[in-house]
C-alpha cells in the first residue's frame, strides 16, 4: 500500500481514550503501528496515571495539532488530603502527613475561589519542560534543584463534586498549559494539609469529548478494517 492509498497517511482524527499507565508516547506509537503510518502525534500529553481524552492526528491533519492544543480542556479528578508527593501525584510515595480532621466542607469549598480565573501557576519539577535544553524532570531525578518559573493560567471552573476525607473529588475547566498535579499540591497547600492528586481523567478537549473517543482495543479493530478499505477503495477506483 502506497501514501494515497491509506488513509491515515492522507490524515485523520483519531480520539483516544487512554488507559491508565499508557503514556502518550505509548498511545502514539501503538497507532504509527496500526495504521502504518510514520507521521502521527498527539495533541496534549497526559500523564501515565491519567486516563482519558487524548487528540491524536495523522499524515496531513498532524498540521493541526497546535490548534487543538490551545482549546479548553476539562478534567474530573480526585485529590488526596494530608500529605503530598514530590511528583504532586502517585507517581511517588506520599510523604509529610498531616492531620486533616479540622476541614469541613466549607473550608474544602471556598478554598477553590483563588483558583479560578486568571491564576499564576509553577509546573511540578517531574515535568517535561525544558530547561536549558534539558528536561526538568531528568535534572530533578538527579537531585539538581530546579526553580520553575509561575506561568498565567486560566482556570475557569473549579469544582468540587464530593468529599469522602481524605479524597476530594473535582471537576476542572482550564485554559491549556494548565497543570492539574500543581493545582492539586497548590490546594492542599492552601488547607494547610497538603495534597496531591490521586486521580484523573481528562474529559474534553475543545468540542471533543471523551464519549466520543475509542479504546485501545476498538482501534486495534477499526483502524485496519478503515485501512484496507481505502486500500480496497482506491483498487476499485483504478479499474473503472
Amino acid at each position: 500500500m502506497n501514501l494515497i492509498d491509506n488513509p491515515f497517511a492522507q490524515g485523520k482524527v483519531l480520539l483516544v481514550n487512554k488507559p491508565l499507565r499508557w503514556t502518550s508516547f505509548n498511545v502514539v506509537s501503538k497507532i504509527r503501528y496500526l495504521s502504518k503510518t510514520k507521521k502521527v502525534g498527539h495533541a496534549g500529553t497526559l500523564d501515565p496515571l491519567a486516563t482519558g481524552l487524548l487528540i491524536v492526528c495523522t499524515g496531513k491533519f498532524t498540521k493541526k495539532i497546535n490548534e487543538y492544543m490551545a482549546q479548553e480542556k476539562e478534567y474530573t479528578g480526585t485529590i488526596t488530603l494530608g500529605s503530598v508527593t514530590p511528583t504532586f501525584d502517585l507517581e511517588s510515595e506520599p510523604m509529610d502527613f498531616k492531620d486533616y480532621s479540622q476541614l469541613t466542607e466549607s473550608d474544602i469549598e471556598a478554598a477553590t475561589v483563588p483558583f479560578t480565573g486568571l491564576i499564576y501557576q509553577k509546573p511540578p519539577i517531574h515535568s517535561a519542560i525544558k530547561k536549558d535544553g534539558k528536561r526538568v524532570y531528568e535534572l530533578a531525578r538527579k537531585g539538581i534543584e530546579v526553580e520553575m518559573e509561575a506561568r498565567p493560567v486560566t482556570i475557569k471552573v473549579f469544582e468540587i463534586t464530593g468529599i469522602d476525607m481524605p479524597l476530594v473529588h473535582f471537576r476542572v475547566v482550564c485554559s491549556t498549559g494548565t497543570y492539574i498535579r500543581s493545582l492539586a499540591n497548590d490546594f492542599g497547600a492552601a488547607l494547610g494539609v497538603g495534597g496531591h492528586l490521586s486521580a484523573l481523567c481528562r474529559t474534553r478537549i475543545g468540542a471533543f469529548t471523551l464519549n466520543q473517543s475509542q479504546t485501545v482495543e476498538e482501534l486495534e479493530q477499526t483502524i485496519p478494517a478503515e485501512r484496507l478499505a481505502g486500500s480496497v477503495g482506491q483498487e476499485e477506483g483504478k479499474g473503472e
